[in-house]
């Protein structure tokens, strides 16, 4: 359980998130909308909690982004307006709930997890790859309908690359979702993961399905969508008028056959021509 608090108040923010940390609601906090859009991006976050007084971007537009970029994680505004306008043109764009300012923090309890029984009731609890099967909720990986033991943390590379399938994500993106910023290693530990994780689906009957682009970082590719190689041979034929022609004029019949003495041209016969 994973959520994102979009707060740029930092004293609100840290209330917040010891209040949800006693709940067993963990929270990583952004403070700028450009932070929090790039976030949910990375992380499948398992709601977020929205201000719409940000100082970069107001609340809306960036919800609006958000759903527009496909992310359909169950938001919540908190917001110092209480106007129905304001509480429609949220439920329009997309919101799952809205609290206004002061909010009873039981009561944000109460309906954080009201919201989160009703996403995990329309979720989608198991993904499928090509072969490759994997039960969210139960954190069990199948290929070919035979389980596939993983660590940890190799599961959780596997779940967010699946998740964000056909999107790059750099490894930024993995510490984020492996460590939450505590207690991280070095970042050239997620090459090691990808290593391992590769032999093992590669092992199961799974392989070529993580890519690397270089420079950037990882992807997950749909092998129904990779292009296939022809099974039949393509031989290239020399049309005949490509072939290379033996030269009429005597300097060249000469320099190719060098040893042969020249041999000269008959006169042409003469052509009378009537009047």
């Amino acid at each position: 359980m994973r959520l994102l608090l979009v707060e740029d108040d930092r004293t609100a923010a840290r209330g917040l998130v010891a209040q949800l940390a006693a709940d067993g609601l963990p929270a990583e906090v952004a403070d700028t909308a450009t932070e929090a859009f790039d976030l949910a991006l990375a992380t499948p976050y398992d709601l977020i909690l929205l201000d719409l007084m940000l100082p970069d971007q107001d609340g809306l537009d960036l919800l609006r982004r958000l759903r527009a970029a496909g992310i359909g994680t169950p938001v919540v505004v908190l917001s110092g307006l209480a106007s129905a306008h304001a509480k429609v043109k949220a439920f329009t764009l997309g919101a799952d709930d809205f609290m206004s300012k002061p909010f009873d923090r039981e009561e944000l309890l109460a309906r954080i997890r009201a919201v989160l029984r009703r996403s995990k009731t329309n979720a989608r609890p198991r993904l499928g790859i090509g072969p490759l099967s994997i039960d969210l909720e139960a954190q069990k990986v199948t290929v070919h309908d035979r389980e596939v033991l993983l660590t940890g943390r190799e599961y959780g590379i596997l779940e967010l690359l699946a998740l964000r399938r056909g999107s790059v994500l750099g490894k930024e993106a993995f510490m984020t979702h492996l460590y939450s910023g505590m207690d991280e290693p070095e970042m050239k530990i997620i090459d090691v993961f990808i290593c391992k994780l590769r032999r093992k689906l590669a092992d199961a009957g799974a392989e070529s399905l993580i890519g690397t682009i270089w420079g950037r970082g990882y992807v997950l590719r749909d092998p129904c969508a990779m292009p296939q190689a022809s099974s039949h041979a393509v031989i290239p034929q020399v049309s005949a008028h490509a072939m290379p022609q033996a030269s009429s004029h005597p300097a060249m019949s000469q320099a190719s056959s060098p040893s042969l003495p020249p041999i000269p041209s008959p006169a042409a016969p003469a052509v009378a021509i009537a009047a």
